[in-house]
């Protein structure tokens, strides 16, 4: 077996889900939960099928994402694994709906930050291990800290 990490390539603004799922239907099935959930979003889906031709299947509504979804799949080519990035909205409007989907088995993350992927290979094909989300702890917060966090998550609405 040989470990590696595959970095996801992307702008820094950019937000996107990692996630693993088990059948073709997937690509589809995200899709439609997507655009039933947050019409305006802007989003691209690729799926790593891990069967039969094995190609990365993909479905969206921008290009510019779409692009960004085909090209990290193919560079992770681990089986059954989706990629959604997107924009005009946050995984955390979506990421409930995505877990929900029948395929999805579980998301390694939801997140903005610079992410490594940590993937095994043997013979008979690539998975994912597990993600390297962002930068390592610094500390602990204090005070100040607290209170920056409270007045950004008020500030994006999610807390009055």
């Amino acid at each position: 077996m040989e470990l590696k990490t595959v970095p996801i390539e992307k702008p820094a603004d950019i937000n996107f889900i990692l996630g693993q799922s088990h059948f073709i239907k997937t690509v589809e099935d995200l899709h439609e939960a997507i655009v039933q959930t947050v019409p305006q979003m802007k989003f691209g889906i690729a799926f790593c099928e891990s069967s039969g031709p094995a190609l990365v299947r993909w479905t969206g509504n921008d290009e510019a994402l779409l692009d960004l979804a085909k090209k990290n799949a193919l560079a992770l080519s681990c089986g059954h694994c989706f990629i959604i990035f997107m924009s005009s909205g946050f995984p955390i409007n979506i990421l409930n709906t995505i877990k929900a989907v029948p395929e999805v088995c579980g998301i390694y993350c939801a997140t903005a930050n610079p992410v490594e992927v940590v993937v095994a290979e043997t013979e008979s094909g690539r998975g994912i291990l597990g993600v390297i989300d962002g930068m390592k702890s610094k500390g602990i917060e204090a005070e100040p800290d607290i209170a920056a966090r409270k007045e950004l998550l008020r500030k994006f609405g999610y807390k009055l």
